[in-house]
């Protein structure tokens, strides 16, 4: 069983147990009342940056052993200049929860810094989750939920206000991407195009992806890159070839100055964006 297929199964069945606890129709209600969250603002200086939140990693194993302090390492990313903070809250390969969305939301309130629910969402209702828990934004897998629901969650995100990381692999997803993006009115901003340069099977990075798929993601949305970018190198290669943000969590995780490492990476994308970018 792959990793996707995987974590779409574990996920549907946790809407399942959640929707046995309060029905879409309560939860709604909360996400409709909930105080507007801080909205995702792009830097002028044309390069930005998504630092993640996460205790575990598939690949690297247990990432929690410089994060004594959660609070502390969520005020660092902030500090650094990141522009949001993706937060995991899947449970069985990544130690993530919903909790850990409001603990990061709380944090990062005072500075206005807007944080993402990234998971294998398949259903409407973990969108509702997200708002409820304080979320300005949310990661959707091109290929998980499949078109017809994938258009619903779109709509329910641009319902609730919520920005979105559209995540990718390969050439056959940026065409969906695409073709959502030629028939769908969307507010600038709403939407990210997110290209991961993680093999699924292997969990290696494929770097050179980047470059190879860059002209195929849809020339409207921000282009984002996900994974791979560990070293100011790094993001001085993806911005100079035309991404717009880079989302960082692994190395950003193990790093003892968290928000040096957000800083320098930000200043080393900066300075080497595409013009005109």
């Amino acid at each position: 069983m792959g990793l996707l297929t995987e974590m779409g199964q574990s996920s549907r069945e946790r809407v399942l147990e959640a929707r046995s606890r309060q029905p879409e129709r309560e939860l709604r209600a909360r996400a409709l009342d909930a105080p507007a969250p801080p909205a995702l603002v792009l830097s002028p200086q044309g390069f930005d940056l998504i630092a993640e939140f996460k205790l575990r990693s598939p690949s690297m194993g247990d990432l929690s052993a410089r994060t004594q302090d959660p609070v502390a390492r969520l005020g660092d990313y902030a500090r650094g200049g990141a522009a949001a903070v993706s937060v995991l809250t899947e449970p069985s390969r990544f130690d993530g929860r919903l909790e850990h969305l409001r603990l990061a939301a709380d944090a990062l309130a005072p500075a206005a810094v807007p944080v993402m629910r990234k998971d294998f969402l398949v259903d409407p209702y973990q969108l509702l989750e997200a708002r409820v828990h304080g979320a300005s934004g949310a990661l959707l897998i091109v290929r998980m939920p499949g078109a017809a629901p994938l258009d619903e969650m779109l709509d329910t995100a641009a319902g609730l206000g919520l920005f979105v990381l559209l995540e990718a692999f390969d050439a056959e997803d940026l065409e969906v991407a695409r073709h959502l993006a030629a028939r769908r009115s969307m507010p600038r901003g709403q939407v990210l195009m997110g290209l991961n340069c993680r093999d699924l099977e292997t969990l290696a990075i494929d770097f050179g992806r980047f470059a190879a798929l860059r002209p195929s993601l849809p020339a409207g949305w921000p282009a984002v890159a996900e994974s791979g970018v560990q070293s100011a190198a790094d993001a001085a290669r993806v911005a100079a070839l035309g991404y717009r943000l880079a989302l960082v969590g692994t190395s950003l995780m193990q790093h003892a100055d968290a928000a040096g490492a957000v800083a320098a990476l930000l200043a080393a994308g900066r300075g080497a964006q595409e013009p005109g970018a």
